[in-house]
């Protein structure tokens, strides 16, 4: 299904040449120094390749990190704090501030920053993924488990790491508790699209669907609310997909209970629930326009036009009318003036953030080599003429064409 994400823009960063030949004062130290160069330049393309698969970005994300653990954790016995912590600057934008850079001279912001980047990473690969055509149950997988990933990275990132940053987070940037936890809360609400979609395919309990259709709906609801106190410019056109998103589940949750209580002889709470559903489809349909025609970042998803959106439009239609005929026919029940409260719980098919631990340490980042990094000598270019800040780029993402919509529940 092609456009069904919001996918805000990737974060950018200038480039880092770890080029500290004179606190570098051996060859191991010099060769951790060049392969982190390599690596991260390495890891940087992998953002943008569009052949780039979950096991090359883990090989290439392994290969960095491992190696910036060098810069990180603690090394010898005397201090707890890694002398190398505060040896380089990286400067990186955020995925709503356009190409505004922050900086910080603090390896945990570069593992931070790249770590998020790796989980926005994740939800772009699941929704191109989810765009291809007739996609097969294995890439539906693949999609639902990128998503966990996804979350899972952030919920890593935002427990353990972003407490260890000297600097507090700027507001409205991405390690902004309010920003991480949107992406973490929208990356579940996603997975349980997949969920929700694989249990219309396979035909499971009308109350089961419900119930996740509920439970989703609360989490874009959720992701909503913690977006509502930052700038409205930056978070406006995002905040328009939750809400519509929340909108249309909750259409799907009325329409699956109404159909549990037809089945239950509930005729005219049936055509109630029914009614509330068209209700929230027409809310999420008006929300769709009203999405699209706001300015914001991020590329521009268009749900109302793909057939998984149209068919739930046309499953409450049919579905009400059935009911409506059914009532004048058997069961002559009066239709209650308010909606039924829905109090639904899901058992099953909740989508939990995936348990996510950056790699060990690399090999080559021994005691013995540490300690042949020299702060004291200062690297050679220190006395040079300082250098003007290179300009931040924005990172040229792929431009994807859309492909024919196939109508494939496995959104």
């Amino acid at each position: 299904m092609t456009h069904w994400f919001h996918r805000n823009p990737l974060k950018a960063t200038a480039p880092v040449s770890f080029n500290f030949y004179g606190v570098a004062a051996s060859p191991a130290a010099n060769k951790i120094c060049n392969d982190l160069r390599a690596a991260r330049a390495r890891l940087l393309e992998m953002f943008t390749d569009v052949t780039c698969n979950p096991d090359m970005m883990k090989n290439a994300t392994d290969a960095y990190f491992s190696l910036l653990q060098g810069f990180i954790v603690s090394l010898d016995d005397t201090t707890k704090e890694n002398k190398l912590r505060f040896i380089q600057n990286f400067r990186w934008t955020d995925t709503l501030h356009g190409n505004i850079p922050s900086a910080q001279q603090d390896a945990v912001f570069e593992l931070i920053s790249m770590g998020f980047n790796v989980g926005i990473w994740y939800t772009k690969y699941a929704s191109r993924l989810s765009g291809k055509e007739d996609i097969t149950e294995t890439e539906a997988k693949e999609v639902h488990r990128s998503l966990k990933i996804a979350s899972g990275i952030l919920k890593h990132l935002q427990d353990a790491y972003i407490p260890r940053l000297i600097t507090p987070a700027e507001k409205g940037r991405d390690l902004d508790p309010r920003v991480i936890d949107t992406y973490i809360v929208q990356s579940q609400a996603e997975a349980q699209e997949v969920t929700i979609a694989r249990a219309i395919e396979l035909k499971h309990s009308d109350s089961l669907i419900a119930a996740l259709a509920f439970e989703t709906a609360n989490f874009y609801q959720k992701a909503d609310h913690t977006l509502n106190t930052l700038e409205p410019d930056q978070t406006n056109k995002w905040r328009k997909y939750l809400q519509l998103k929340q909108f249309f589940y909750m259409a799907y949750a009325f329409c699956y209970h109404g159909r549990t209580l037809l089945a239950s002889d509930k005729c005219g709470e049936a055509i109630r629930s029914l009614q509330e559903a068209e209700r929230y489809y027409a809310k999420a349909e008006s929300l769709c326009k009203e999405y699209r025609q706001t300015k914001g970042p991020g590329s521009t998803a268009k749900p109302s036009e793909q057939l998984f959106f149209k068919k739930l439009g046309s499953c409450i239609k049919t579905t009400l009318e059935k009911c409506q005929r059914e009532n004048g026919f058997i069961y002559f029940q009066k239709v209650p003036a308010e909606p039924p409260q829905l109090e639904l719980k899901a058992s099953y098919g909740l989508a939990e953030p995936a348990a996510f631990e950056f790699p060990p340490l690399s090999s080559q980042c021994t005691p013995e080599v540490y300690a042949t990094f020299d702060l004291t000598r200062g690297a050679k270019d220190d006395k040079a003429k300082p250098k003007q800040e290179e300009e931040v780029k924005p990172v040229k993402e792929p431009d994807l064409k859309p492909q024919k919509d196939t109508g494939c529940l496995i959104s």
